[in-house]
């Protein structure tokens, strides 16, 4: 430190105007720490999120600053690799399960009501008779990283079901996903179930999977399809008024 730096701290504050000198070395620390945890999810860091995570809340971080600049812009920046064809579905899976590590760690203490970062629900799920959930949860975990509030009701469930927790959560999206031919009539099940209960017409439908097209989606009447998780993201931004 420079004899005019030590002489300024010495009065108690820092070269950062009006930050005092205890300040200022943990605020590059919680900047630092920012920067850690989005690098880990870069680098698919499993074993090492959950130590990070932890280490981070010690030295002071404020756990949804952590999940919104670390967590999210990390994996926010995976998923972009992704759909530029830069990275292939393994990895794009272990950044997501880098995340979630680190959002487990994090989420438990951001305080009730503290910064609202999300605001509009999706329901996924696995639709009955299928078990395939690899894309549901690529797609939940992108979602989630861009702002919605996800409610991921996991594999082979039933249209009554899927529709009652929209209705429950209401929601504005559900997403629906099948990897298997046999399968996909299950999802124009759903949407004449919701035509049927009058609800269709209170939120967005929308499906996935691997045999699922475009043609397929309209023919059914969802609002859409996604050939990936950035897609789906891009799709549900749409389907909501933020994006293009």
């Amino acid at each position: 430190m420079s004899n005019f730096l030590a002489e300024v701290c010495a009065k108690g504050f820092s070269a950062r105007r009006g930050v005092p000198c205890h300040r200022a070395a943990e605020v590059n620390t919680t900047e630092d720490y920012v920067a850690r945890l989005k690098k880990a999810v870069i680098e698919y860091d499993m074993e090492g999120m959950p130590a990070l995570a932890k280490d981070a809340l010690d030295h002071g971080l404020d756990p949804l600053q952590g999940i919104e600049k670390g967590l999210a812009a990390g994996i926010r920046e995976v998923g972009q690799r992704f759909g530029a064809g830069d990275l292939f579905l393994p990895e794009l899976v272990m950044a997501a399960e880098t995340m979630r590590a680190g959002v487990a760690v994090l989420e438990p203490h951001v305080p009730k009501g503290a910064g609202a970062r999300v605001t509009h629900k999706v329901v996924l799920a696995t639709v009955q008779d299928d078990i395939h959930e690899i894309g549901k949860n690529l797609v939940a975990t992108m979602l989630t990283a861009n702002g919605f509030d996800v409610i991921d009701l996991g594999v082979n469930q039933s249209s009554d079901v899927i529709l009652k927790k929209a209705a429950d959560e209401h929601a504005e999206i559900v997403g629906v996903s099948a990897l298997m031919t046999t399968s996909m009539p299950r999802m124009k099940e759903l949407i004449n179930a919701a035509a049927s209960k009058g609800v269709r017409a209170k939120g967005k439908f929308v499906i996935g999977g691997a045999p699922v097209t475009e043609q397929y989606a309209k023919d059914i009447g969802s609002d859409g399809t996604a050939g990936d998780a950035s897609g789906a993201v891009r799709l549900a931004q749409k389907l909501i008024g933020k994006g293009q």
